[in-house]
């Protein structure tokens, strides 16, 4: 890597303007390229969802057709993940586009028989973990120390609209006629790969030949080394309790606002207010707080912001209206948003290069597993007892798991350390991890002092 470590380390400065990020020209290319995508995936889980309920009429099918995207991340999200260190990131990414845009033309082929809808989206997101693990590793190739948060923060955010748009949109274009919706999402993923080929540097592969070993040991590789060290284990915890919880009002959505009804906003636009509202907060929370608060005071805040996030749930409790909910739910997402980035940024600094795809696809399964897990668990204690009771209850459980994990937080100087750490790691081998014969902390014994430093969670 070609930062220095003073780079690399969030500094006590004013914090990083987003035209300092949009001047590189790599980073825009990415940005825009994530963006088309996002929408056009967004706006195909729309499509695609439609498409299928009127072949068969079927909610479950439907549910079903929205549901098989998440299966790569269940299925083998690491392992998947693990492919993107064997060969450069960009490459990967332009692959993984145009593969997902081939797919995505055979869906929209007319009358195609809703199996083999199923059959060809799931096989179109099995490119998602490859695709998004190298785009997560390159992003510290492409911005040095605030700058990475910042733009970790836009990355977010834009997905975090694009949920938005994309619904909004797909499921108009998708009433219309599903078809041109899926060759919208085509198109999208032609530009993103035009976009990522023509504006992105090429870089070698961050795991050599020679430095190779089997698959499954060099994904089990990614779980040691996010789970078997204090600090990144420290991280993953504040991550995977956050996306415990804030999940659940949008999860809830539905139910909720058919079984409480004491406001004059009808049904649907009380279960669209509480789903949009955590991302919107979560848009605001990142762009606000990366933006305006300078790198030390946001280190600071990131344990004040841990607790909040469930804490801000707990009065569901006294069953609030629709729009009381909503307001709720953003808050928690102006939280978990104001906090995420600079744990991601920590996280990607302080990793070996050659880890960082593998212990993204560790952290992303990790998250697409909790969220499913939160939604599942409180949907089935919400058909015993009252949401309000369950959403306020869950949140207060996630106050005193919040607050462990703010008290078990690393200090700043453990944190500086394996910063430290992972970057003369990198300038001394940067080409030597994951050396196969070297036990399940591969190529990385110089980043892993005693304190065992190491940390945060892509997401």
């Amino acid at each position: 890597m070609e930062a220095t470590v003073p780079d690399e380390r969030p500094s006590a400065e004013g914090p990083a303007t987003f035209r300092e990020v949009f001047a590189q020209r790599e980073f825009r290319a990415v940005f825009v390229a994530g963006a088309l995508s996002w929408v056009g995936d967004y706006v195909a889980k729309a499509a695609v969802t439609l498409l299928v309920y009127q072949q068969t009429r079927s909610v479950a099918l439907s549910a079903a057709a929205f549901a098989v995207s998440f299966l790569p991340w269940l299925l083998g999200g690491p392992v998947l993940a693990a492919l993107a260190e064997r060969h450069p990131y960009r490459r990967v990414m332009v692959t993984c586009d145009l593969i997902r845009m081939a797919l995505m033309l055979l869906i929209a082929v007319p009358n195609l028989p809703y199996q083999a809808v199923l059959a060809l989206i799931f096989a179109a997101t099995l490119a998602n973990p490859p695709s998004q693990a190298a785009k997560s590793a390159l992003m510290p190739q492409m911005l040095t120390g605030d700058r990475l948060v910042l733009g970790l923060s836009l990355n977010s955010s834009v997905g975090q609209a694009a949920q938005v748009v994309g619904y909004v949109f797909g499921a108009a274009v998708a009433s219309i006629d599903p078809e041109v919706a899926l060759l919208f999402n085509a198109a999208t993923f032609a530009l993103s790969a035009l976009l990522v080929r023509l504006g992105v540097r090429d870089r070698p592969a961050s795991l050599a030949l020679a430095h190779r070993s089997h698959l499954l040991r060099e994904t089990r590789q990614g779980f040691a080394i996010v789970f078997g060290t204090p600090v990144l284990r420290s991280i993953a915890v504040l991550v995977f309790s956050a996306m415990l919880f804030s999940i659940v009002p949008e999860g809830l959505a539905a139910a909720w606002a058919n079984q409480g009804a004491k406001s004059g906003l009808s049904t649907g636009a009380a279960q669209a207010v509480i789903m949009v509202a955590n991302p919107i907060g979560f848009i605001l929370g990142g762009l606000l707080v990366s933006r305006l608060v300078g790198p030390t005071r946001r280190m600071k805040l990131m344990r004040p912001l841990a607790v909040f996030a469930p804490l801000v749930l707990v009065p569901s409790l006294l069953d609030p209206p629709p729009l009381v909910v909503a307001l709720l739910a953003a808050l928690c997402g102006f939280a978990v948003a104001g906090m995420l980035p600079m744990a991601n940024g920590l996280f990607v600094q302080a990793l070996p290069d050659g880890f960082r795809a593998r212990a993204f696809g560790v952290m992303a399964t990790g998250v697409q597993v909790i969220q499913g897990l939160a939604v599942l668990v409180t949907g089935l204690l919400a058909e015993r007892f009252p949401i309000p009771a369950v959403v306020g209850l869950w949140s207060a459980a996630g106050v005193v798991l919040m607050a462990v994990a703010a008290l078990s937080w690393p200090d700043r100087q453990t944190m500086d350390d394996a910063i430290r750490a992972a970057s003369a790691a990198n300038a001394e081998t940067p080409r030597s991890t994951g050396h196969p014969g070297d036990g399940g902390t591969a190529g990385a014994p110089e980043p892993r002092t005693g304190d065992g430093h190491r940390r945060h969670a892509v997401t």
